[in-house]
């Protein structure tokens, strides 16, 4: 059993991290192989539109570009559970989760029957998502909408469940008077990040067990 996470974010021991660690964690807890990606330790773009992995005679449902995601998306061909993670910037996952999506999903979508894909395995999937907003504004900005799209996407493509996690009003620094944030209160964010943070990481942690087990 191999269980592989993808961290989206920049800011390596924060939120969206430590989460995706907790779920390592819990996968490796029933005996899985884990590794930890961290995609901005790595140089590639995004999808360039070639079609090189729908070419007849080519390499059909597998990237053709030869960069940094080339091994890492071997291994995503033949693990058991992948989960991504990333913070919320600007209303959207950050760009190179983003990048790393386009080119790692594209490959399998088929261009000769709609709805079906080209990937070999099912495997489970989980998506974690960390954000400054509070939770009971989601629907407001999209973001209901937006984690709910994502679900259904990674369900289509990888042809098993998705597991989605977020976590609200997540602790941004540790000084906040060296910053413009007079808007946060920043004794509540603390408390959240002592008293709910820890429950998040708990449902991470539940995830990878689940990512795991061959009967959920």
């Amino acid at each position: 059993m191999k269980v592989i996470a993808v961290n989206g974010s920049p800011r390596k021991g924060w939120s969206t991290h430590t989460l995706l660690e907790k779920a390592l964690e819990g996968a490796a807890s029933k005996g899985a192989d884990t590794e930890m990606i961290n995609l901005y330790d790595l140089d590639y773009k995004g999808c360039i539109g070639c079609l090189g992995c729908k070419r007849k005679g080519g390499n059909v449902g597998h990237c053709i570009i030869n960069d940094a995601l080339k091994p890492i998306f071997d291994r995503i061909d033949t693990c058991d559970a992948l989960i991504l993670g990333s913070p919320i910037y600007v209303g959207e996952v950050t760009g190179e989760l983003r990048s790393f999506i386009e080119r790692l999903t594209f490959q399998y979508i088929s261009y000769d029957n709609m709805g079906a894909g080209l990937r070999e395995k099912p495997i489970k999937t989980g998506f974690f998502f960390t954000t400054n907003c509070p939770e009971e504004h989601y629907d407001l900005v999209g973001y209901t909408r937006l984690f709910n799209d994502y679900e259904q996407f990674m369900n289509r493509i990888f042809g098993a469940d998705c597991k989605i996690l977020y976590s609200s009003e997540t602790w941004q620094v540790d000084d906040h008077d060296k910053f413009h944030m007079a808007m946060f209160d920043v004794e509540a964010r603390r408390k959240r990040r002592e008293t709910v943070f820890p429950e998040d990481c708990k449902k991470a942690f539940d995830v990878g067990v689940w990512a795991t087990d061959p009967t959920a």
